[in-house]
């Protein structure tokens, strides 16, 4: 046989029981304890998720499910952990789109998450509200729109840090609405609400989570969501969308694995988390908490990523931030 040939049989076999050594350990999986990292640390909805869906899959699989907080670089330690992890279904991540789509275009990182990692599914759809100071001469976003730039330069707001949802979504939202308002940052989102509570501030465009509880508060009024569509848990307050056609931020908070992780172990994932996110009894509990369910198939995942990379680089351009080379 030609030597050429030869290396071409052999090179051809060695293919096909790696191919079939992989189906032979996607056919087992799980054996063993699967690590969920989540790359913040314990606390808010991503880890609440991350916990619910992992109390899930122990009781599907029958073997356990342990979430690690594994917080570091902004969420780039744990989530290059996983990138570079073999692809065998025991190393996931559990993290918000942000670190996928957003932490690359503001750090220089020594991986890829758009092609080291494949997302999953997700649990649910954290969203964002807008609140205002109820002292202000508006009710609606478009009244606040006009009143702003009525007064350009004299409104502020609030974010919880900088270079996230909470500093981004406002400035795009400015930025199509063509009005100016001076930024104020707090150093979490618990001192963001109260210094709107306590009239410090005049905007913070946060966490439903964190907005809703006060949906009451005589100091403060919720006036605007950012999906696309108005929220379950608050019907009556209209999306940004219904003032500004096309704007949408929110905060996809799901699985992804190390690319290259047998089909077959993404699919059983992808079911079961599917039908914990579709399930009556978690349903109604994110929903309460202005989560959007999830569970959303795999096309739908894809769209998510390509829309919230799209919506990051203009709120990037639109707050003047030099974007990672």
């Amino acid at each position: 046989m030609h030597r050429a040939l030869r290396l071409l049989v052999v090179l051809s076999g060695l293919a096909a029981i790696a191919l079939l050594s992989g189906s032979i350990a996607a056919a087992d999986w799980p054996s063993r304890p699967v690590t969920i990292v989540v790359p913040f640390g314990a606390g808010g909805n991503t880890d609440m998720m991350a916990r619910l869906a992992a109390q899930h899959l122990s009781a599907k699989f029958g073997q356990s499910f342990v979430v690690e907080n594994r917080p570091g670089a902004g969420g780039a330690l744990g989530t290059g952990q996983v990138a570079a992890a073999a692809p065998d279904g025991y190393l996931l991540l559990f993290a918000a789109s942000s670190m996928i789509v957003l932490t690359p275009q503001l750090q220089k990182l020594n991986f890829d998450p758009m092609t080291q990692l494949v997302p999953i599914t997700n649990v649910g759809i954290g969203t964002q509200m807008i609140a205002i100071k109820r002292a202000l001469p508006a009710e609606t976003l478009p009244q606040f729109i006009a009143y702003a730039k009525a007064n350009p330069g004299k409104l502020n707001f609030t974010v919880a840090g900088t270079q996230n949802i909470s500093h981004l979504a406002p400035v795009l939202l400015f930025a199509r609405a063509g009005i100016e308002l001076v930024m104020v940052p707090a150093k979490s989102e618990p001192q963001a609400v109260s210094d709107l509570i306590s009239g410090q501030v005049d905007l913070y465009f946060g966490n439903s989570s964190a907005l809703l509880p006060h949906v009451n508060n005589d100091k403060i009024r919720l006036i605007a969501v950012g999906t696309a569509q108005r929220i379950a848990a608050a019907p009556d307050i209209p999306s940004v969308a219904e003032t500004l056609p096309g704007f949408e931020f929110s905060s996809w908070n799901g699985f992804l694995a190390p690319a290259g992780t047998p089909e077959p172990i993404i699919t059983a994932i992808r079911n079961e988390v599917t039908a914990l996110a579709k399930s009556p009894e978690i349903s109604d509990r994110l929903s309460k908490l202005g989560i959007v369910p999830g569970g959303l198939p795999k096309e739908a995942t894809e769209a998510v990523f390509k829309k919230d990379f799209e919506s990051f680089a203009a709120a990037i351009k639109a707050a003047g931030i030099e974007p990672a080379k």
